[in-house]
């Protein structure tokens, strides 16, 4: 949602916006990954604000970065030849040591730029601790259709303890590709796979990947904004043209959900501020992956008051609903349904049986800002209908100045005030001159 700093009032109501964000991310773990090109191509001092600010919010960062291209550096300044199996580099000893020596490199690099000070900037007065350490064991993985992989390697243990402990101290767990086995060997690992194990292991909220790509694209170009692992399932099984990120990281994303992780996300590394805008935004700026449907739809309880008075309020605001004040709200609050998106109340509406005359009023049927074309209110509408049949009713009123047409669409016809139940005529303000609208069940 964004605002503009020069208006107070848009500043606040986009700081209560993000509130709900910040609470729900507190002392949780993400889990962020990015290639060493985003170290390359100087990308990494914006990047750097924002891990800052989450950091500063209470979120437990643990990163996990590449180094492709400082490798192929020194295997060229060393003219060694840069060999792939099956996706893989063939990790011979003269090539271990330019990817220890590349790594280390890298890891030097963003160490001293996460404890950059800059005045004016996110990281003033940051104080950044990095943790790093031997925390992934890893193991060779041998001979693949005849090729021996040497010093190639995949994680075979994750040290939570270890990761938690340093997390719990309120430092930033900097990981790089390579493990180490129980014999002190030292195995090049991927970015994908360090990153995918280490928040399986960490139960992470969030495992975030930086790419090339904006996101997961479909076959016109546009941009998937969320995705479960079914429609995962589906993508890879196509004839679907992936980005090699996407190819890459999508079969990630699915083994991280399945395992527990809440949410993956693919952003692009080439725009500024892209995690945050991916983070703080119902929207996003790139793809999302879940393991089931975001959407709930259910009975509200005491615990949705908060949500259900941040929709109704701005059209209360407005004329287009009565207002209900919070306690009325917490008396009448069984009467409601709410649906969720991503766990947050998107829309509500409630159902007021008049029983002996077999009606009942649907109120304060609301849908936030942003979600209007999504077939939300016909969802809760429908839910409604269906708790009206059940309790055996056969029809359903409304009240409203402003919805008109879309309530004739579905099936509504307009009526007189003499057409609602005798309680309800008593109560009818002839101030507003609601339009009425009936629907038989």
């Amino acid at each position: 949602m964004p605002y503009n700093s020069t208006l107070p009032s848009e500043f606040v109501t986009w700081f209560r916006w993000v509130a709900p964000y910040i609470n729900a991310f507190r002392g949780r773990t993400f889990v962020v990954a990015f290639g060493g090109e985003v170290v390359a191509d100087g990308k990494f001092i914006e990047l750097t604000h924002d891990l800052s600010l989450l950091s500063s919010l209470g979120v437990r960062l643990v990163l996990v970065h590449g180094a492709r291209p400082q490798i192929e550096n020194h295997l060229s300044r060393n003219n060694l030849e840069d060999h792939y199996h099956h996706g893989i580099r063939l990790t011979n000893p003269e090539t271990m040591q330019c990817v220890k020596e590349a790594v280390g490199r890298v890891r030097i690099e963003i160490e001293a730029l996460l404890s950059m000070g800059l005045m004016n900037s996110p990281m003033a007065n940051a104080d950044i601790r990095v943790a790093g350490g031997n925390f992934i064991t890893a193991q060779p993985i041998g001979v693949v259709q005849g090729v021996d992989l040497l010093h190639a390697g995949s994680v075979r243990k994750v040290d939570v303890t270890a990761i938690r402990d340093r997390l719990s101290h309120n430092e930033v767990v900097l990981i790089s590709p390579l493990g180490y086995s129980p014999t002190g060997e030292v195995f090049n690992l991927t970015l994908e796979d360090v990153a995918t194990h280490t928040a399986i292991a960490l139960n992470a909220e969030k495992l975030i990947f930086l790419m090339d790509a904006d996101g997961v694209q479909d076959g016109q170009g546009n941009l998937l904004r969320e995705l479960t692992v079914a429609d995962i399932d589906t993508i890879l099984s196509g004839q679907n043209s992936l980005s090699e990120d996407a190819s890459l990281f999508l079969p990630c994303a699915v083994q991280a959900c399945e395992a527990g992780v809440a949410r993956t996300h693919l952003i692009s590394r080439h725009v500024d501020g892209a995690i945050l805008q991916e983070l703080f935004s119902d929207v996003g700026i790139g793809s999302m992956v879940v393991k089931g449907a975001l959407n709930a739809l259910r009975g509200a309880t005491i615990n949705d008051v908060g949500g259900i008075l941040q929709l109704l309020q701005p059209l209360e605001a407005s004329g287009m609903l009565v207002r209900r004040g919070r306690d009325r709200l917490e008396r009448e609050i069984e009467r409601f349904v709410v649906l969720e998106h991503d766990r947050r109340v998107v829309g509500c509406a409630a159902l007021y049986p008049f029983i002996e005359e077999r009606a009942a009023e649907l109120a304060c049927l609301a849908v936030q800002d942003g979600y209007h074309k999504r077939g939300y209110g016909d969802a809760l509408l429908n839910r409604i209908i269906a708790e009206a049949q059940a309790q055996g009713l056969s029809r359903l009123f409304v009240l409203t100045t402003h919805a008109a047409h879309w309530f004739v669409e579905r099936g509504f016809r307009e009526a007189d005030v003499g057409h609602l139940p005798t309680q309800k005529k008593l109560l009818y303000n002839y101030q507003r001159c609601s339009k009425v609208f009936v629907r038989d069940l």
